[in-house]
């Protein structure tokens, strides 16, 4: 069967994904290329479920750490950006072209050999990973006819750099995709009884092929399941939300909602109002305008 990409199109910029054919997509959501002059360039980026790689065909990129104590990085050519366990901000410059690939947490294990600890809240050189080899795929992708023959070029490179599941990684890709089917609602230590091992050997695996413990993992994925809910068009029941996400104390979830996103419910609701989130519009499930 031929697949298609999917394309979206708003104001100035489009954005079009394509999910990879098997066996890629046991570990990647979704291979993308935004192009254009999008209406916010500077954006406030809450923890996600997802490692990234991100090959840039235009000016270099700046991000910001909510991290005080860590300088700002600048991104130029490629690079690899691990699972964010605290908020950043990724500042762009128009026109924008990015070819980017969104890994399920665990799914960016089977392509670097390296421990994913050294990826938790960082950005990294592709070639620092890949070698200078990327600098050919680069060209490549620069000098695509398409936007369709860029995703294939991406998703043929990503096919080539496949490695052999490393060890234990079968264990986090089991445990993990239970946490992504449920939104992280699930009990870990039901996970880890199920999976017949210790909660400390579970914890050394995920940190190794996620770079977060698995309660971090899912405390990723029931805040992700808010946000992503949350439509700031009509009414939000903020109690109702986060008891349907698994969060059964409103104090701890509020603290949690301004730890990831800088702002409070409220606050969080006044910004999108002003600067609503285009519907259907993948790029704007969950970042948010950066004032």
């Amino acid at each position: 069967m031929t697949r298609v990409p999917t394309e979206y199109q708003t104001g100035c910029v489009e954005y079009v994904r394509l999910v990879p054919a098997p066996p890629l997509d046991r570990f990647i959501g979704d291979i993308y290329c935004l192009t254009g002059v999008p209406r916010h360039l500077r954006l406030n980026v809450p923890p996600m479920p997802s490692a990234h790689l991100m090959i840039n065909l235009a000016e270099p990129v700046h991000l910001y750490d909510s991290d005080e104590a860590m300088p700002p990085a600048v991104l130029c050519d490629g690079w690899f950006t691990g699972v964010w366990s605290r908020r950043f901000v990724i500042e762009h410059h128009a026109p924008v072209r990015v070819v980017g690939v969104h890994f399920k947490p665990w799914g960016l294990a089977p392509f670097v050999d390296l421990p994913l600890t050294e990826l938790l809240n960082r950005s990294v050189p592709v070639d620092a990973v890949w070698g200078r080899r990327v600098d050919r795929l680069r060209d490549r992708l620069a000098g695509a006819s398409s936007t369709g023959d860029m995703l294939q070029i991406m998703e043929s490179e990503l096919r080539s750099r496949l490695l052999l599941a490393p060890r234990g990684f079968q264990l986090v890709g089991h445990v993990a995709g239970r946490m992504e089917a449920s939104w992280g609602a699930v009990r870990v230590g039901a996970l880890t009884e199920a999976a017949g091992v210790s909660g400390n050997q579970l914890a050394a695996q995920f940190k190794a092929h996620v770079g977060l413990t698995p309660k971090r993992v899912a405390r990723i994925y029931r805040f992700a399941r808010v946000i992503l809910t949350a439509d700031a068009r009509r009414p939000v029941d903020w109690a109702q939300l986060a008891h349907a996400a698994g969060y059964f104390d409103q104090a701890h979830f509020s603290k949690e909602f301004r730890d990831f996103t800088g702002h409070t419910p409220t606050a969080y609701l006044a910004l999108r109002r002003r600067f609503p989130a285009e519907a259907g519009f993948p790029p704007d499930n969950g970042p948010m305008p950066a004032e």
